[in-house]
C-alpha cells in the first residue's frame, strides 16, 4: 500500500522511486540467488570434530566414483599430486555410532552390493575416533553377520577382496561406505599409491634387512649371555 506521501508525489517522482524499488528488488533477488548457490556448493567443507579430519560434503556427485577415479588416476600416472592430504575415503551413509543403529541401517545399506542376487568377496576395515564405547570386534562381527544374510555367498577375504567395508566413528556419528581396488590403492593412501613397484620393492628389501639384523643381533647377544 502507499503512503500519503507517496500518493501525491508527481509523476517524475513516482517513476523515479519505482526505479528505485526495483533496483532493490533485483538486488535482493540477487542476494538470494548467491545465498542459494552457496548453500549448494559442488563442495563444501563441514566440521568433523575431530582432530586432522576435513569431511567434505558433496552436491550431486558419488563420492566413490569421485575418490576411485582420483586413486586410479595418482595409480597410472605416479604423480604425487598433494602435500598433505594422506588418505581420501569416501563416505556414502551415515548414521549414529550405536549397535543397533548401525545394524537397521546397514541392512539396507549394503543392499546394492551384497543382496542376492549380488555376491562378492570383503573385508571390513574400522576406525574409531574421539569414541571409547564401541567394540571394534563386535562392530565387525555384527556387519560381517549381515552381509553374509543378505547372502550366503559373500565371503570374507582379508588379503585381496573385491569390496572393502569402511567404518569409520567419529564422536557419535559411524560414516560408512563400501569401496573397490581398496589393497591395489594401498588402503586409499594418496601418499603411498604413486609410489613405483621398485619404490615399493626397494622399500620392503630395506625393512627385511632391517628385521633379519634385528634376529642376527638378538642370536648373538643370546650366544654370548650363554658363553658369559
Amino acid at each position: 500500500k502507499f503512503s500519503d506521501h507517496e500518493e501525491r508525489l508527481s509523476g517524475s517522482d513516482r517513476e523515479e522511486d519505482e526505479d528505485d524499488v526495483e533496483a532493490a528488488l533485483k538486488k535482493e533477488v540477487g542476494q538470494i540467488r548467491a545465498s542459494t548457490e552457496q548453500k549448494l556448493r559442488r563442495f563444501q567443507s563441514v566440521e568433523s570434530g575431530a582432530n586432522n579430519v576435513v569431511f567434505i560434503r558433496t552436491q550431486g556427485i558419488e563420492p566413490e566414483n569421485l575418490v576411485h577415479h582420483i586413486l586410479k588416476d595418482m595409480h597410472t600416472t605416479k604423480k604425487k599430486k598433494t602435500r598433505v592430504i594422506l588418505r581420501m575415503l569416501p563416505i556414502s551413509g551415515t548414521c549414529k555410532a550405536f549397535m543397533e543403529d548401525m545394524k537397521k541401517y546397514t541392512e539396507t545399506f549394503f543392499e546394492p552390493w551384497f543382496k542376492a542376487p549380488n555376491k562378492g568377496t570383503f573385508q571390513i576395515v574400522y576406525k574409531a575416533r574421539n569414541n571409547s564405547h564401541m567394540s571394534r570386534e563386535e562392530v565387525i562381527k555384527e556387519l560381517a553377520g549381515i552381509v553374509g544374510s543378505l547372502n550366503p555367498e559373500n565371503k570374507v577375504d582379508l588379503n585381496n577382496p573385491q569390496y572393502t567395508i569402511v567404518v569409520e566413528i567419529i564422536k557419535t556419528v559411524c560414516c560408512l561406505s563400501v569401496v573397490r581396488d581398496y589393497v591395489l590403492f594401498r588402503k586409499y593412501n594418496l601418499q603411498e599409491v604413486v609410489k613405483s613397484n621398485k619404490e615399493d620393492a626397494q622399500q620392503k628389501s630395506s625393512l627385511t634387512e632391517e628385521q633379519n639384523s634385528e634376529v642376527v643381533k638378538a642370536e648373538a647377544e643370546e650366544k654370548s649371555s650363554k658363553e658369559v
